[in-house]
């Protein structure tokens, strides 16, 4: 997974940049397993993605899961590591699109 947006800059179709601090930490989740999961708010006022809260080597999926808000949306990647049928040691980069669930007249997406 790379980020293909121009740091800081918008995009040409959504006008949304990504903060420079964004892929910094997406890239210390990818090459430098320093961080378990990322996850990312859309920053209204600058129009940019934006680093919200990591969580370190040692947190669990369930910290990951405690962590994304009951009434709002987020993007986050989570560092899974598992083991392989031949034993082997794995791990793979999930993207996860979180959408809360709200009422109908919330500001969710759902209808």
């Amino acid at each position: 997974m790379a980020f293909r947006m121009g740091v800081g800059g918008g995009n040409a179709s959504s006008g949304m940049g990504v903060a420079e601090h964004s892929v910094t930490t997406f890239q210390e989740l990818q090459r430098k397993k320093v961080h378990r999961y990322v996850i990312f708010k859309i920053d209204e006022k600058k129009k940019e993605v934006v680093v919200e809260k990591t969580g370190g080597p040692a947190e669990s999926y369930d910290d990951f899961t405690a962590s994304l808000p009951e009434n709002d949306c987020r993007y986050a990647v989570f560092d899974f590591d598992f083991v392989t049928a031949e034993n082997c040691q794995k791990s793979k980069i999930f993207f996860i699109a979180w959408e809360a669930l709200w009422e109908k007249g919330g500001k969710g997406l759902l209808p």
